[in-house]
């Protein structure tokens, strides 16, 4: 574990006279930003000595709630946990009143005690260090999809795409419409600004398969300074859809009619001189690559749950609508899961489809890269791709419900191996808490199925 050096803040100081507060925050097993607002005379001692943390802090629900049975709560008398700056995070936050940054920390391994076994970056980075001692060293990247919404519900209380700025709102689905990203123009422009501004490569914006939806790919690197920059990214795409008057929502299904909201992480592995492995003038790549899809298929179901966390993220799975419902594999086939996509032998990759865009990406990579590793080490073959339409040739389904994704997890030997069994502890207490709250709400749904039939 790496942590910023005093020199960071003291050099970012000078140049920003101006800041006056500092934002620090940590990201939850759940990808939520918790954290809290700092003067700037805080700041040097934040790098110097860490800041403490109550250990609540990383056994939330998504709501907010604390989990007694996470084992960080009463047992431990919600201890303060010392959390440090990650190196390259101190930025500026360009859209906030106040001249403000903001810098991400996460629990030092032993200071940080006993929250650090929930942190989900030290996940990553545990998994990425057993690759890295074989002679593998992972290179990622993400695809994020979000809707574009308006700030105001309707007449009805539900959401609904912003408005464009000739004033208009979008009601059809223009895959790829030019005119649709020019009428974001400037949200647009002032989330590539920002994006450069802290360094996240923000690449090709393309309008998606549903009225206010848009993908934005970041540019593929290091695994951990991949996820490290999805999540920077998804706080920047909020804060500036919030400065424009819109909310910008991750949620993986928004919409029951239209389509939902992905992650899809690109996955390559190279060795110590940065070549990539999986390089091959055979569209299908490497046996290498083919042992890593093994390893990714035969551990899916056991990581669906940090794929698809919420009970959300299941109405995505539907057919035909470009989201997975199998666990198969095929050569620039967008109807699998699994993709290789083409392009020339040195940019051969896998394109892993199933994460909602609800994922948190420090434990979606995790939980990716254990099952490439588990397909290297065991020499797993994926059988032969899919060619065709992967929908009508799925001859096993993925569960479609939260409950069996959560059990398939808490059963996993593989899992306790591969993450293991401390962080599983908090996390499966954090999402069995968030199961039992969501179905005791009696809402809308409810009413409308059950009310004067029943």
């Amino acid at each position: 574990m790496k942590f910023a050096a005093l020199d960071e803040a003291r050099d970012f100081l000078a140049a920003n006279p101006d800041i006056d507060m500092i934002e620090l925050f940590i990201l939850d097993a759940n990808g939520v930003p918790r954290g809290k607002l700092l003067h700037r005379e805080e700041l040097l001692a934040v790098y110097a000595s860490g800041r403490p943390l109550p250990s609540t802090i990383l056994g939330l629900t998504l709501n907010g709630d604390d989990v007694e049975n996470s084992g960080l709560v009463w047992d431990v008398g919600d201890i303060d946990c010392r959390a440090y700056p990650l190196a390259g995070s101190l930025v500026r936050l360009p859209w906030r009143q106040i001249p403000t940054a903001a810098v991400q920390v996460s629990m030092h391994p032993q200071e940080g005690m006993p929250a650090s076994i929930a942190d989900p970056r030290h996940l990553l980075i545990k998994v990425i260090d057993g690759l890295k001692a074989e002679g593998y060293h992972p290179v990622m990247a993400c695809e994020l999809e979000f809707y574009l919404l308006d700030a105001k519900r309707d007449g009805n209380g539900r959401p609904q795409p912003a408005l464009d700025t000739d004033g208009g709102r979008p009601r059809s689905t223009q895959v790829y419409g030019l005119r649709e990203l020019e009428q974001i123009e400037p949200f647009l422009a002032d989330l590539y600004a920002a994006c450069k501004l802290q360094g996240i490569p923000a690449r090709t914006a393309i309008s998606e398969y549903a009225p206010g939806q848009v993908e934005i790919t970041l540019e593929h690197g290091d695994a951990l300074e991949a996820m490290d920059q999805a999540v920077r990214y998804k706080r920047l795409v909020k804060a500036i859809a919030h400065k424009h008057g819109m909310q910008a929502t991750f949620m993986a299904k928004p919409f029951d009619h239209l389509a939902g909201t992905g992650m899809h992480m690109h996955v390559s592995i190279a060795d110590a001189a940065g070549h990539n492995l999986f390089a091959s003038e055979d569209p299908a790549g490497t046996p290498l690559l083919r042992q890593a899809v093994g390893g990714m298929l035969a551990s899916l179901l056991d990581s669906l749950l940090l794929f698809c966390p919420n009970a959300n993220s299941y109405r995505r799975f539907q057919a035909n609508s470009y989201a997975p419902l199998a666990p198969t594999w095929g050569v620039d086939n967008r109807t699998v899961s699994l993709r290789v996509p083409g392009g020339p032998a040195n940019s051969r990759h896998i394109e892993h489809r199933i994460c909602g865009a609800d994922a948190n990406p420090y434990l979606a990579a995790a939980a990716i890269l254990a099952g490439v590793h588990r397909g290297l080490r065991e020499h797993l073959d994926p059988g032969d791709p899919v060619e065709g339409n992967g929908y009508a040739q799925a001859t096993e389904l993925l569960p479609t419900d939260w409950l069996t994704s959560l059990t398939a997890l808490e059963q996993s030997a593989w899992a306790r191996d591969a993450l293991g069994s401390e962080f599983l502890g908090v996390y499966l207490a954090v999402k069995r808490a968030e199961y039992r709250q969501f179905m005791a709400e009696v809402g809308e749904q409810d009413w409308r199925w059950y009310l004067t039939q029943a």
